[in-house]
């Protein structure tokens, strides 16, 4: 049995660029692209709301899972950073940054939790 590779961001970039590369139609335009992600945030709540939220799917609709809608908001925003020459680990860099400054005694470390 093979171990798989995991990918980087700037992997998961590449290979989606290399496949838009393929089509004259390239990148949708930002506004588009904003349009089409929040379709995409949209499936995931659907399937969310069907596992663990009170609406079951009905018999008719085709099975899908969250993975399958998380894997689709990589792609559209692989796309978006893309076209808009924003290199995904530097943004991710940037808001843990951010988390690990702003907001490090925001909430209770489970450390702080052995102590009382």
């Amino acid at each position: 049995m093979s171990e798989k590779k995991s990918k980087t961001f700037h992997d998961i970039q590449c290979e989606v660029d290399e496949y838009i590369g393929q089509f004259k139609e390239g990148y949708f335009q930002p506004l588009s692209m904003l349009a089409r992600m929040t379709e995409e945030v949209g499936e995931l709540a659907r399937e969310v709301n069907h596992q663990f939220g009170e609406k079951p799917k009905k018999k008719t609709e085709e099975e899908n899972s969250i993975q399958n809608e998380l894997g689709d908001l990589i792609f559209i925003i692989a796309c978006f950073a893309n076209s808009l020459d924003i290199d995904l680990q530097e943004a991710f860099d940037g808001v843990m940054s951010k988390y690990n400054t702003r907001d490090k005694d925001r909430w209770t470390r489970k450390e702080n939790e052995k102590e009382r």
